[in-house]
């Protein structure tokens, strides 16, 4: 069949397909790109070329097509993802930082970015980047680090392995991530006699690696040896669907179940077993069972630092390890005993092994009660009082009493990740879709193009600060072009009030924490405040706007929005001063030596340990 490189790409996408558990379906669900003279003539052409085989998305920015991709694969347990083509250049440069955030939270997504020349014969041309020292270098080689897999296809018939090795990684849960493939833009629109069987319907099956039995064994006699035993349910715990298989063998063996980002709602909040939130930003329930624990199971985690409050939250000095992982990498952390297995298969396995085992009852009855003081210290939250502005967690209270069980919250950076994994009641295990190993500023509304392209039976609410508001907005035009209804939640400190903070607990003083003027007379950005209106931002961009200024202004806008059958924004001030919940656990954030809080940091530093 002769066809273009970038035709024979686009119809050989069009024919991949993901399985797991007898459930087939596409493996690339469309193509989100950005035309320029990279990629315009062939990918552009082909799409155009191919449009009943491979739906096409225009985005408005190619970092946020990547996240719009990733968060898809997320919301479909990383069994289908979109593409995501640029021209050479800036195009292909701005995709970096979301392959970086696909690869660190293991989500796979297929990037395409336009190449130079292959022949070289009119170099150099149109943004290429000239390396004196390696004539085969481009920008694109930028987004090596950042992938599983990259290759570049210099001739036609390449593409086949290439395109086969990308669909290995992309549906590989161990191996999964950014998959690059570089395409110049003359081999792009070269034709080529391909074999009929390239293009033929293929299944990609996604297995449940069994746990192996003397590993079995050798975590089962070290959970039986445990006293104060502890779960930290990760996002592999959801990608495998095993939240049913959690929480029977929870309710089997009595072990409270801690909970990271990724991993919140896999076990119900008001669960007899739940804890809550582990780490920098968890709960005091479950940081006071990991300062305890003698033996914690970790399922689909990769232990972070946030969740190990860098290295400190998990404080008895013979503390021991069972990481039951998909990936290797994860299962041996912290010394652990591993077990390498997809998580439903190994917690099943667990359960049958555990059958008769038991945590003692003055255990389980402690669990319950920190867990019920904290759901205290969650409703002073919500209800603070606050005033004359709202206070951050107020506003996450109204949300979290008017979302229905299956609406999703999105949020990445900021104070809010803090708040939210803390304070959150979260009922649903893709209810709450919040970023927090890569923390990307701008990830939330283009993450909410993507969640209701997935979910679109879902009411999805994105939450903002106005410092990622303002690093990308654009993809609010996407969602109105494309006819979603996201409610986005516009909250405006005038500033980042996470760094903020953090800047005036190191010494730096909320240093560029603010927006402001500079001041004649100081030279400093201290001066008043700026009026920028990103209601009127926001409704520039074609989504309907509704503005409150207090908690219950707030919570008859949010109603409306609900109701509402576009993307409607809905903007709200708080006080970039309030109160958060309370801290029961650190971060490991250097301080300058000769800063006043450097002698609590290096206080902090004596607790922080490898676990060997």
């Amino acid at each position: 069949m002769r066809l273009t490189t970038a035709q024979a790409l686009v119809r050989f996408l069009a024919n991949q397909y993901s399985e797991r558990d007898g459930h087939e379906r596409r493996l690339i669900d469309g193509v989100w790109g950005i035309f320029g003279h990279g990629n315009v003539a062939g990918m552009g052409q082909a799409l155009g070329h191919c449009a009943d085989e491979m739906p096409y998305y225009l985005a408005r920015n190619e970092q946020a097509m990547v996240h719009t991709a990733a968060a898809y694969a997320k919301t479909n347990d990383r069994l289908t993802t979109f593409a995501c083509t640029s021209s050479i250049g800036p195009g292909a440069t701005n995709m970096v930082t979301g392959a970086a955030l696909a690869t660190t939270n293991r989500l796979p997504v297929l990037l395409l970015p336009g190449d130079v020349f292959a022949t070289r014969v009119a170099d150099p041309v149109l943004q290429q980047l000239e390396d004196p020292a390696n004539g085969d270098v481009s920008v694109n080689d930028a987004l090596r680090p950042v992938s599983r897999y990259f290759d570049r296809v210099e001739r036609p018939e390449r593409l086949i392995p290439a395109a086969l090795a990308a669909m290995r990684v992309l549906t590989d849960p161990a191996e999964t991530g950014a998959v690059t493939l570089c395409l110049p833009q003359d081999v792009q629109t070269e034709v080529y006699d391909w074999p009929e069987e390239f293009f033929r319907r293929r299944v990609w099956h996604v297995g449940r690696a069994q746990p192996e039995p003397a590993a079995l064994a050798r975590a089962v006699a070290l959970l039986r040896s445990a006293r104060r035993p502890l779960i930290v349910a990760g996002g592999g715990v959801v990608y495998s669907r095993a939240c049913a298989e959690l929480r029977e063998f929870a309710e089997e063996t009595g072990i409270p179940v801690a909970d990271t980002h990724a991993g919140k709602g896999a076990v119900p909040w008001d669960h007899p077993c739940a804890v809550g939130a582990l780490g920098a930003t968890g709960t005091a329930a479950a940081n006071a069972l990991a300062a305890e624990a003698d033996v914690v199971l970790g399922v689909g985690t990769r232990y972070s630092d946030f969740t190990t409050a860098s290295r400190t939250v998990f404080g008895d000095p013979g503390v021991r390890f069972v990481n039951l992982n998909v990936a290797r990498l994860d299962a041996v952390k912290h010394a652990a005993e591993p077990l390498v297995a997809d998580a439903r298969a190994g917690l099943q396995a667990l359960t049958g092994e555990l059958a008769g085992w038991r945590t003692d009852d003055a255990y389980r009855v402690r669990a319950r009660e920190l867990a019920a003081d904290w759901r205290r210290v969650t409703d002073r939250a919500y209800g603070l009082g606050h005033g004359p502005v709202p206070a951050q967690t107020e506003i996450l209270g109204v949300l979290n009493e008017v979302l229905g069980d299956r609406d999703v919250v999105i949020n990445a950076a900021g104070s809010m990740p803090g708040d939210l994994q803390a304070l959150w009641r979260a009922r649903d295990p893709k209810a709450y879709h919040v970023e927090y190993a890569y923390s990307c500023m701008g990830y939330e509304i283009a993450a909410g193009v993507g969640v209701k392209l997935a979910a679109p039976d879902r009411e999805v609410t994105v939450l903002v600060g106005d410092g990622s508001y303002l690093m990308m907005c654009q993809e609010l035009v996407t969602a109105v072009s494309e006819g979603l209804k996201l409610t986005v939640v516009l909250i405006d400190n005038g500033g980042f009030a996470s760094i903020g903070a953090l800047s005036e607990s190191v010494g730096a003083g909320r240093l560029g924490t603010r927006y402001r003027y500079r001041d004649e007379k100081t030279g400093r950005l201290d001066g008043p405040g700026l009026p920028v209106d990103l209601a009127a931002n926001a409704a520039s961009l074609g989504a309907q706007v509704l503005s409150a200024s207090s908690v219950a202004e707030f919570r008859a806008a949010l109603t409306q929005a609900r109701a509402a059958d576009r993307t409607t924004v809905v903007h709200v001030p708080t006080d970039i001063l309030s109160s958060g919940p309370p801290s029961s656990a650190w971060w490991d954030v250097p301080v300058a030596e000769d800063a006043e809080s450097y002698g609590a940091y290096r206080d902090a530093k004596r607790a922080q340990r490898p676990y060997l």
